[in-house]
């Protein structure tokens, strides 16, 4: 008989793990896209609708996940979600034409929806305390983003970006097997029957929750969305083959999953409103700098014309993508916190609808990245757009919670004196 404390273990272990290979295939079409965007023939548009499509269904269907996962416990709605994938990602191996890869994109993207099944279920095993650094581990699954990166160029190369499907339909199954081996139930973390479907909708009325939704449009909505137009990216605008411009988009990738668990412990430390509000600074500046296209500009002078230019090389421009990685870890991270504290009791819903928010983010935002590079051929105006969202983000922020701390903090000190 395990004890308490090993059962929190494995059940966090269990799903961590389980969670990273779900993102690993909801980031799939990232690299395989690529090839198939050149057998296709797609425009930039067409190519951001294909990444972007598994997306959607991953983003649509965390509310019910996440009110199932209060219902019914996350144990057995992650194992059914797990398995219900396995034969979608198996026949894309066998897709010849844009609209299958489109449709059976939309079943494959349910694998992202695990999401709001396991923040909710790992969240229960733990104490309020402790509750941000263990979403904080759990979403360090995010990482999946670059474990396709470094997996997924490979078996493109060596074998054809048809055997990538296979060899993750595979991983997904025997992944399902080893979480249910490995993870318990609880039925103490069900909510009640007395708690109805409406009950539970009604959460959406709650405007704290649509500004948990913008925060996270971002950290992870954009996440998401440069976590599968960076591989592209690196090839259009530095030349890079696949393998290399993989590798080197992973340095987004990877520190936006696995320090996620030191955001965890972050706001656990300091408060969910203080990470986040520093994590928006920090995008902010990073998305300023990365906005600016390369540039050729020419000055006449008394000596004659002299040219200059002016853009980020490579290694600048990976290290502020790395910086902004980390900000967003951090800050999905702190977004959670304020799940945890503020709803405690409807963890599951509240998740879906932020989850739902995030992952329509990453749904359109690819597209709007395809659409503006069609429309202007300036590759930085993907950052352009993030520069914009961001800016909303900072003045509501400021205007619902900085603000009111001060004003609070003002009235104090007027009744203390």
């Amino acid at each position: 008989m395990k004890t308490q404390a090993k059962k929190q273990i494995s059940v966090l272990a269990s799903s961590t793990i389980a969670f990273t290979i779900c993102f690993a295939v909801w980031m799939m079409f990232a690299v395989i896209g690529i090839p198939i965007k050149k057998t296709l023939g797609l425009n930039e548009t067409e190519f951001g609708i294909l990444i972007a499509t598994p997306v959607l269904t991953g983003s649509l269907i965390r509310l019910p996940l996440g009110m199932w996962t209060d219902r019914h416990g996350g144990r057995i709605v992650y194992f059914i979600l797990m398995l219900s994938t396995v034969l979608p990602i198996y026949l894309i191996s066998y897709a010849t034409k844009y609209w299958h890869f489109l449709v059976l994109g939309l079943f494959v993207g349910a694998a992202g929806g695990s999401f709001s099944v396991g923040i909710a279920y790992v969240a229960r095993w733990f104490t309020k305390a402790r509750q941000g650094f263990a979403m904080g581990i759990f979403g360090a699954g995010n990482a999946g983003a670059a474990l396709t990166k470094f997996v997924a160029p490979t078996i493109v190369v060596a074998y054809g970006w048809q055997m990538v499907p296979t060899v993750y339909a595979l991983a997904m199954l025997v992944t399902a097997i080893g979480f249910w081996i490995f993870s318990y139930t609880d039925k103490a973390h069900h909510v009640g029957a007395h708690v109805t479907m409406r009950d539970q909708i009604m959460a959406l009325k709650d405007p704290k929750v649509w500004k948990l939704c913008q925060y996270y449009s971002i950290v992870f909505g954009g996440y998401v969305a440069l976590a599968l137009w960076m591989t592209k990216y690196y090839i259009t605008e530095y030349g890079f083959n696949i393998q290399s411009a993989a590798l080197l988009a992973a340095a987004f990738s990877l520190p936006g999953g696995v320090l996620r668990a030191f955001g965890g412990w972050l706001s656990d430390k300091y408060g969910a409103h203080q990470v986040t509000w520093w994590v928006l600074w920090v995008s902010w500046i990073c998305l300023f700098m990365l906005s600016y296209p390369q540039t050729d500009f020419t000055i006449y002078t008394v000596k004659g014309p002299k040219t200059f230019h002016i853009g980020l090389n490579v290694w600048m421009f990976t290290a502020l993508m790395f910086i902004m990685g980390a900000a967003w870890a951090f800050g999905k991270a702190s977004v959670f916190k304020y799940i945890s504290d503020e709803y405690p009791s409807n963890i599951g819903v509240i998740s879906g609808i932020v989850g739902l928010a995030g992952g329509l983010g990453g749904f359109v935002l690819p597209i709007m990245f395809g659409a503006i590079v069609d429309i202007t051929g300036i590759n930085s105006g993907v950052f352009m757009l993030m520069y914009a969202i961001t800016w909303v983000s900072l003045i509501w922020m400021y205007m619902s919670e900085v603000r009111q701390v001060h004003v609070l903090q003002r009235h104090g000190e007027s009744r203390a004196a």
